[in-house]
């Protein structure tokens, strides 16, 4: 747990401001918020840029951002709790990069059409965003942002820029059993629900707002912190959260978009 005296200056370094937010948490994407959003994401680009290290392992993960049933949110994933690695946390589609990826985007896309079964034609790329942090297992993880259409949509640019974009169906996703519990959509309000959020501390030095979501993944299990393992396991006292580091880009993005400050 928290100190009292980490709780507050917490407080004080992380605070919610949804009215400020760069596009809507409630209303569905739009082709006009994506842009919105994705010019925030190159223009915080280009003040966090980190130097791929050689002989660094590295790994790539996708921010699915998709509308569904017209509500805005992302889309997680709850790993199987029989992994050898980070078993029952929720987490980004994504994974090491290999040798034969062109580019560790491509990793990220591939490892996505492995886990859930979105091809590269469903997804508009958005940008990359960090900086990239060292995931416990010793792998420098580079987060992508795009958008997911539905498989059958071929993303013709007829109508308003205002108007929702397609909402995507979670039965249609094809979910690889070996790696993959379920998958979930979290609504972007629930990051600044207060039923929700808790405050934690990333690597016990920086502030964020981890994320629970038990009751999203009904009938599953996430795996309890092991004792003197911070950010390991499903979430604290038993929850299902979006914590560790897939909860600090969520809450860097969110910083991104100014929903956070």
């Amino acid at each position: 747990m928290l100190s009292k005296t980490l709780i507050t200056a917490a407080a004080h370094a992380s605070t919610i401001q949804p009215s400020t937010s760069i596009i809507s948490l409630t209303s569905p994407f739009t082709r006009n918020s994506l842009r919105t959003l994705q010019s925030a994401i190159i223009t915080h680009a280009a003040t966090s840029k980190t130097t791929v290290i050689p002989g660094e392992a590295n790994a790539a993960v996708l921010v699915p951002l998709c509308n569904v049933g017209d509500v805005p949110g992302v889309l997680l994933e709850l790993r199987g709790g029989n992994l050898r690695a980070h078993a029952g946390e929720v987490s980004f589609p994504g994974g090491r990069v290999d040798p034969e990826d062109a580019s560790f985007l491509a990793a990220a896309l591939r490892e996505t059409q492995e886990e859930i079964g979105l091809r590269n034609e469903q997804i508009d790329i958005l940008g990359q965003f960090g900086p990239p942090e060292q995931s416990l297992m010793g792998l420098r993880v580079w987060p992508y942002v795009g958008f997911v259409y539905p498989h059958d949509n071929h993303r013709v640019d007829t109508g308003s820029p205002d108007d929702p974009l397609p909402s995507i169906s979670l039965s249609s996703l094809t979910i690889s059993q070996a790696e993959v519990a379920t998958v979930f959509h979290l609504p972007l309000s629930a990051f600044t629900s207060p039923a929700r959020i808790r405050l934690d501390m990333f690597r016990a030095t920086s502030p964020y707002w981890a994320i629970d979501v038990s009751d999203l993944v009904e009938g599953f299990e996430g795996v309890s912190s092991p004792l003197g393992q911070p950010e390991v396991g499903g979430g604290k006292e038993g929850r299902i959260e979006v914590w560790g580091l897939t909860g600090w880009y969520m809450s860097l993005l969110m910083r991104i978009i100014r929903v956070y400050t």
